[in-house]
């Protein structure tokens, strides 16, 4: 049996015990956490020796190249996204019927700078960035440990070589052991499916999921879109074949559904980039910084949020005030982490700068866990999608790279043949 029908069977039988067992399948709860807290543990691990076997198969220039590459695509897919979700929030008017809650406050996050943001991917303390959980720092470390190994492999000193062989069989043993461990989560992944779905969708009360409909209905809508049409387009322009490539990621895409967190999904998320023909060096290099930074669905959201919240206080927004939320709108969302309930923090951030009231995020948080399901399905397809057409482009550029050197290689021969 496949991994993807096991685990979809998870998911079916979860939602049956969830309709069945109503709040009391919250008992079901802990084999989802356990699934979630395995994911978790073998993240950080992950990025770290991978990334910096990753590196050793690669050189400075080419990181350089790529890093170039995946950043406009992250900027201008989460401003597409934005957009998205504001012309759909503007057919649908999903804040239609609804007042501003008085009984609910809430304190409008601190939202960091953008050097701060910058200097946190430098971590003072690498052991603490590793608890925390910070990917973005342990891609900063993981990358510049693996280019000192690169350069001591590549060293004119022969001691230098040897240790530095030494350590990249070494990273490359890890990095086995690594893999088998996530392989033996996977055998586990069904139950953990099971239990998430079970208590998702148990404890969600149907009087909240039905007065937000309309919300609920534009957000689904508008990952569709953003799956069904904008990815498409984009691959196509790079001449990926779509629906062979979506075959190759939908277990990634559908665990990212159901946990609702990038970071989970990212040992199933780069396994997957390798069966969609991703290379190694730009699905181990852009994907964990995408789990962390881009964040496609998340973006539609705030676009979606925005109306939403806009029409509950009567407001008409001007295209220069909606061209400032999406510029808003873009930034928060290359902020948020990639974490079940991040979106909440990222809507009061927007909302905060766009002067509308962060009271009204209370009214969607009964359902957020319902919207973060689809929201992550966007993020974690919209990194594989940027991971695969920057590919393209290597594989473009190398294969030029390959006929400049035939072609010149062709008239060296043809001038010998001339003298001759």
């Amino acid at each position: 049996m496949s991994f993807m029908v096991k685990m979809t069977g998870g998911f079916l039988i979860g939602i049956f015990l969830a309709l069945v067992l109503g709040e009391h399948s919250s008992f079901l709860s802990p084999l989802g956490t356990l699934f979630l807290n395995l994911l978790k543990m073998v993240v950080i691990p992950l990025v770290l020796f991978s990334l910096m076997v990753a590196v050793n198969h690669s050189n400075p220039k080419e990181l350089g190249r790529i890093g170039l590459k995946i950043f406009p695509f992250y900027i201008v897919s989460t401003g597409i996204a934005v957009v998205v979700g504001i012309i759909l929030a503007k057919m649908t008017n999903p804040g239609a019927g609804f007042s501003l809650p008085t009984a609910v406050t809430m304190d409008a996050p601190a939202r960091p700078s953008f050097i701060d943001t910058l200097l946190n991917m430098v971590p003072s303390n690498i052991f603490n960035a590793f608890a925390q959980g910070d990917i973005l720092a342990v891609v900063f470390v993981a990358v510049i440990s693996g280019l000192a190994i690169l350069f001591m492999r590549h060293s004119a000193d022969e001691k230098q070589q040897e240790m530095g062989d030494f350590l990249f069989r070494l990273l490359e043993a890890c990095n086995e052991v690594v893999s088998k461990i996530l392989n033996g989560i996977l055998l586990y992944a069904p139950i953990g499916v099971l239990g998430i779905t079970a208590n998702t969708f148990g404890t969600q009360g149907l009087d909240v999921v039905i007065a937000l409909g309309k919300f609920i209905g534009t957000s689904y809508l508008g990952v569709i879109i953003l799956v069904g049409v904008v990815f498409p387009i984009m691959l196509k322009l790079f001449g990926v074949k779509v629906i062979h490539f979506y075959k190759n990621i939908k277990e990634a895409a559908f665990t990212s559904f159901v946990t609702s967190s990038s970071l989970s999904t990212l040992p199933i998320t780069i396994k997957c980039a390798e069966k969609a023909g991703i290379g190694e060096r730009v699905a181990k290099l852009t994907l964990p910084i995408g789990a962390t930074v881009n964040m496609n669905g998340t973006a539609l959201r705030f676009g979606v949020a925005v109306i939403f919240a806009a029409e509950i206080m009567g407001m008409s927004l001007s295209i220069p005030e909606l061209a400032t939320i999406v510029i808003i709108g873009t930034m928060a969302a290359i902020g948020t982490a990639g974490v079940p309930g991040a979106g909440l923090i990222g809507m009061s951030i927007v909302f905060t700068q766009a002067g509308l009231p962060i009271e009204i995020v209370a009214l969607t948080a009964g359902i957020n866990i319902l919207v973060d399901m689809i929201f992550t399905f966007g993020n974690v397809v919209g990194d594989l999608v940027g991971a695969k057409i920057v590919d393209q482009t290597e594989k473009r550029s190398n294969s030029e790279d390959l006929t400049d050197a035939n072609f010149g290689h062709q008239n060296e021969m043809q001038k010998v043949i001339a003298i001759e």
